[in-house]
């Protein structure tokens, strides 16, 4: 017999959630209900979300380093270290907004430490499983490979995923939001003198966003467009699109570890998200100009 929880504590998981109709599957029914738990047992005390930011990147590191000693044995706990990892860093978020302590640079922590997990990640992969084959130079670039296709996955997921959120919810991109608020502080810090480090971290930050934008597409590019009719139109290239999600290749990824077939990961990487990450860009262009044709329909003179 199951006890059924309050529908407060649900109310209080969902108020947690980013957006629902965007978040992966993995940390809709993985991981974020795990780290739910986590920020309920800690909430009362002085933890703060870049405290579980850190924890997250000790625990990825940590993953990592444990990857690149060559045992199957070392690995699986590496895998653990890694699950972990990603249920700590969703735990970040879901404190900030459920205490309202998010801030601009938390926002930054979060994203740089995430790329420091997975840099240490195919690091381990690189050197504990790849490099002691018989070819080490096909297996590093086969790691270079995978790791490049995470990148882009992560950069188009994070594309659609802005987008849907700009015409649907009204919400700006949080990118945004710090750019400029790291820029006004800046030009404060440069006035004052002195935080040579923290002036030097933002003027990094604010050169590679800079060029994050200049490669991206405006997420408004579609023109006006009503709420209900893109949200009815894209809810489906949407989810099909969390897919794509870093969270979505750590289970892979952990699961091949706890496996040991890595080269199903790598499969699935390199051949199999980039092939439907392809089918899903066809599918997306032909969403959108289904939305521009009735977007158009709709705004004629004598239209309903």
């Amino acid at each position: 017999m199951t006890m059924a929880l309050p529908r407060d504590y649900y109310l209080e998981y969902f108020r947690s959630l980013k957006r629902p109709d965007v978040e992966e599957w993995a940390d809709l029914f993985v991981f974020r209900p795990l780290a739910f738990l986590l920020v309920k047992a800690i909430f009362r005390t002085s933890f703060t979300p870049n405290h579980l930011s850190i924890f997250s990147m000790i625990l990825g590191i940590s993953g990592g380093f444990l990857l690149a000693t060559r045992g199957w044995g070392s690995a699986a706990a590496g895998a653990v270290l890694l699950f972990l990892s990603v249920v700590v860093d969703c735990a970040d978020g879901q404190l900030a907004r459920l205490k309202k302590n998010g801030t601009h640079m938390g926002r930054v922590i979060d994203g740089s430490i995430d790329y420091f997990v997975g840099i240490s990640v195919y690091l381990g992969l690189g050197f504990g499983f790849m490099s002691a084959g018989p070819d080490p130079l096909r297996g590093w670039l086969i790691v270079l490979a995978a790791a490049a296709s995470n990148i882009i996955h992560s950069v188009v997921f994070d594309y659609y995923r802005n987008r849907y959120l700009a015409y649907i919810h009204g919400a700006r991109s949080a990118q945004v939001d710090d750019r400029n608020a790291f820029r006004r502080e800046y030009v404060q810090l440069k006035r004052r003198g002195g935080q040579k480090f923290r002036r030097g971290f933002i003027r990094l930050y604010l050169g590679y966003t800079a060029f994050q934008m200049k490669i991206s597409r405006d997420p408004m590019a579609l023109g006006s467009v009503d709420a209900g009719l893109f949200m009815r139109i894209n809810r489906l290239p949407m989810r099909l699109w969390t897919f794509l999600g870093s969270s979505t290749q750590a289970v892979l990824l952990i699961a091949a570890l706890f496996a040991r077939r890595l080269d199903l990961y790598f499969w699935a990487m390199i051949v199999v998200l980039n092939g439907a990450m392809a089918a899903l860009f066809l599918m997306q262009t032909a969403v959108d100009s289904r939305v521009k044709a009735l977007a158009a329909a709709s705004s004629r003179p004598g239209s309903q």
